[in-house]
């Protein structure tokens, strides 16, 4: 007996739609780089000028003056396709209202006009099952790239029922919207974090009425720095010991009572730098046990210094010292040596060690709501497509 043909249905579908979905190539259901005038003035849409689904920049220029590769001019409602490293997942769909100027997108663009919702195509054509169908019709290597006719070639699968594609394109694209208010914030918050940086870093400022006095410190003057000692499995009985105040275990020593292994030393609190490798002289505050891998260098206090706030303003200016002949490293004896601004009083260094602490878990839950929202952004475009 012949088995029944599989179904074209998705494995989550909104309450009453039953029919099958079609399958076309995507120049059945769309139009392809339609001809267009170029206006004299028009605000010019590079491949760096889209980011992610947003629209982040736009160069006014004029025909004359434009490159030859602005061609495609912007309609409401459009889907521009990057055919460059499709990878990125740097597309747009033009819901521009109101603009001064019309838009004429690169070439890098392939522009398509949809004849089914263009909100379910364009969320069908940033799922990763169709960036991979594109990429394996790309040529070249560091910037794959598909031509706009192969694109077209390529099958989609949609329901036949209007009011099914309008659903799903909907729900996708609030989704999408919600993202780049949550991505704005973050912005906000990150931009606030630099701006309290900047007045703090500079040589003095009020707060509450008061001045607040900075002074210029050498890290080797207020800190003690050290890297500890790689331990063998013989030595690990006398990590307490005055001789190992500071253990360090190698990532092959077996940790005897945790789970896994250790890498590495245990601190309460202490500001720690990565000494070599790509992130050289990236500085971050440890704030209670810890364990810090034998690449990072470690920052001590008993005065109270080892706080977010100086972790952060050293953060402003330790890459400067980082040498990168060779592998990139900031050792010991150079962060000892990096000069840096605080203020005088330690019950304002942590007045305002708080402040940014309060800043920066605000960033973390926002980043944290990104990724929920692109967790949820993902199941839907596996499970509402086929």
């Amino acid at each position: 007996m012949d088995k029944k043909p599989e179904r074209l249905v998705p494995e989550v579908r909104f309450k009453g739609f039953t029919d099958d979905w079609e399958q076309h190539k995507l120049r059945k259901v769309a139009c392809i780089n339609p001809k267009t005038n170029i206006p004299d003035n028009f605000k010019y849409v590079d491949l760096e000028s889209v980011v992610g689904t947003s629209l982040i920049k736009a160069k006014l220029t004029t025909k004359q003056l434009a490159p030859s590769r602005a061609q495609r001019v912007a309609k409401k409602g459009d889907i521009f396709y990057q055919t460059v490293r499709p990878y990125q997942k740097n597309n747009f769909l033009f819901d521009i209202n109101n603009y001064d100027f019309q838009y004429v997108f690169s070439t890098g663009y392939a522009q398509l006009r949809s004849e089914i919702n263009n909100y379910f195509l364009f969320s069908y054509l940033q799922r990763q099952r169709f960036v991979n169908l594109i990429l394996r019709r790309s040529t070249g290597t560091s910037y794959p790239a598909i031509s706009s006719k192969d694109l077209s070639e390529i099958k989609i699968i949609f329901p036949r029922n209007s009011k099914e594609q309008e659903n799903i394109g909907k729900i996708i694209n609030l989704i999408d919207a919600l993202i780049t208010l949550q991505q704005r914030k973050l912005e906000q918050l990150k931009l606030l974090k630099k701006a309290i940086l900047q007045i703090i870093a500079s040589n003095g400022f009020l707060l509450h009425t008061k001045k607040v006095d900075m002074i210029k410190v050498r890290v080797a003057d207020i800190y003690q720095i050290t890297r500890g000692n790689v331990l063998a499995r013989s030595e690990i009985s006398n990590v307490q010991t005055s001789k190992y105040p500071y253990p360090v275990y190698s990532s092959q020593t077996k940790n005897l009572g945790l789970m896994g292994y250790y890498k590495d030393f245990l601190f309460k609190n202490a500001i720690t730098w990565t000494t070599d490798g790509a992130n050289a002289g990236t500085v971050k505050y440890r704030k209670g046990r810890f364990y810090s891998t034998n690449v990072n260098g470690v920052l001590l206090s008993s005065e109270g210094l080892a706080n977010q706030l100086t972790a952060e303003l050293l953060n402003l200016v330790a890459f400067k010292y980082v040498s990168h002949v060779g592998n990139p490293k900031l050792m010991n004896n150079t962060m000892g040596e990096i000069m840096f601004n605080i203020p005088e009083s330690i019950e304002t260094q942590q007045y305002f060690s708080n402040c940014i602490e309060l800043v920066i878990n605000l960033i973390g839950k926002q980043e944290k709501a990104i990724d929920k929202l692109n967790k949820l952004k993902k199941y839907l475009l596996q499970e509402l497509f086929i």
